[in-house]
C-alpha cells in the first residue's frame, strides 16, 4: 500500500509545539464550526498536540473523535490535552494518510488542518480521507500558502527566510504553497461537490509579533527544520543565525504586520 514519502519539515521541537498548541477551532477551523452538530463521527488526520481535536471533541459529543497522526510521540501531548479538559469522546492512534486503516464510509467529518503541504502525494490523501467518509459527509481541509506570506518591513532577511523555507520542503518532498493549490487537488481526487474559502491569521500586536517572531527565530536554529536546511545543503549554521536574529530583531519594530493567508475546502461526499 502507498507509504509516506515526505519528510516532515518541521518536526516537534518546542518552538513548533508553541506555535501549534496555539491553534483552536476559533483560529485555525471556523469554516467548519457550521457543519458540526452532536453525536457526529469525526476523523482528525495530523492531529499534532491535540488542540483542536479537542475543540471538535467539545462541539461533537456525545459523538467521537478519532485523532490520528504520523508521529506517535506527539499523541501523547495530544491524549493529555483530551485527558485535561475532562474528554471521555476522543481515540488516538498512528496513521499514515495516505492508508487510513479504516473501513469505508466510516467518518461524518473527515477534517486535516496543514497536513496536505506535508505529505508526498496530497491527491492520494485525499481519496483516502473521501473513502472513509460517510455519503452525506464533509471532508474538510486547511493549509496555509506560503508563497503568499506578506509582511511588513521587509528586510531583506526574511525574503531570503522565505525562499529557504519553500527550498527545504520541497527538497522533503512537499508542497509549501498549498493553499492555491487545494481546489485543484480535490478535484483530481474525485470530489465535485467543493466549497473553497480563504482566511487569514494576522500578527500585528506587540504581543503577536513577539510571539510569531520568536517561534520562527528559534525554529530557524533549533528544530528539524534547521537540521535539514544544513544537511540538505540549504543554509550553513551562519546563515540561519542571520535569519534567527532577522525575525527577532523584526518582531521589535513598532509597526510590524504579518499576514498568513490559508486556502480552505469544504468537501461533500
Amino acid at each position: 500500500m502507498p507509504q509516506e514519502t515526505a519528510v516532515y519539515t518541521h518536526g516537534h521541537h518546542e518552538s513548533v509545539l508553541r506555535s501549534h498548541t496555539w491553534r483552536t477551532a476559533a483560529n485555525s477551523a471556523a469554516y467548519l464550526i457550521a457543519e458540526l452538530r452532536p453525536g457526529l463521527d469525526v476523523l482528525d488526520v495530523g492531529c499534532g498536540p491535540g488542540t483542536i481535536t479537542a475543540d471538535l471533541a467539545e462541539l461533537v459529543a456525545p459523538g467521537r473523535v478519532t485523532a490520528v497522526d504520523a508521529a506517535e510521540n506527539v499523541l501523547g501531548q495530544a491524549r493529555a490535552c483530551a485527558e485535561q479538559r475532562g474528554l471521555d469522546n476522543v481515540r488516538f492512534a498512528v496513521a499514515d494518510v495516505h492508508d487510513l486503516d479504516f473501513a469505508d464510509d466510516s467518518f461524518d467529518v473527515v477534517h486535516a488542518h496543514q497536513v496536505l503541504q506535508h505529505v508526498g502525494d496530497p491527491v492520494r490523501a485525499l481519496h483516502e480521507m473521501r473513502r472513509v467518509c460517510r455519503p452525506g459527509g464533509v471532508v474538510a481541509v486547511r493549509d496555509s500558502d506560503y508563497g503568499a506570506f506578506t509582511w511588513y518591513p521587509g528586510p531583506p532577511a526574511l525574503d531570503e527566510w522565505l525562499a529557504l523555507y519553500r527550498r527545504v520542503a520541497r527538497g522533503n518532498g512537499g508542497e509549501p504553497d498549498a493553499g492555491r493549490r487545494l481546489l485543484s487537488w480535490a478535484r483530481a481526487a474525485g470530489f465535485t461537490d467543493i466549497t473553497a474559502t480563504a482566511a487569514t491569521w494576522c500578527f500585528a500586536t506587540p504581543a503577536d509579533r513577539a510571539w510569531w517572531s520568536g517561534l520562527w527565530a528559534d525554529r530557524t536554529t533549533a528544530s528539524v527544520y534547521a537540521q535539514l536546511a544544513v544537511e540538505g545543503g540549504h543554509a550553513s549554521r551562519e546563515q540561519l543565525e542571520a535569519i534567527s536574529d532577522a525575525w527577532r530583531a523584526w518582531g521589535e519594530q513598532p509597526d510590524a504586520w504579518f499576514l498568513v493567508p490559508h486556502g480552505e475546502l469544504l468537501c461533500r461526499v
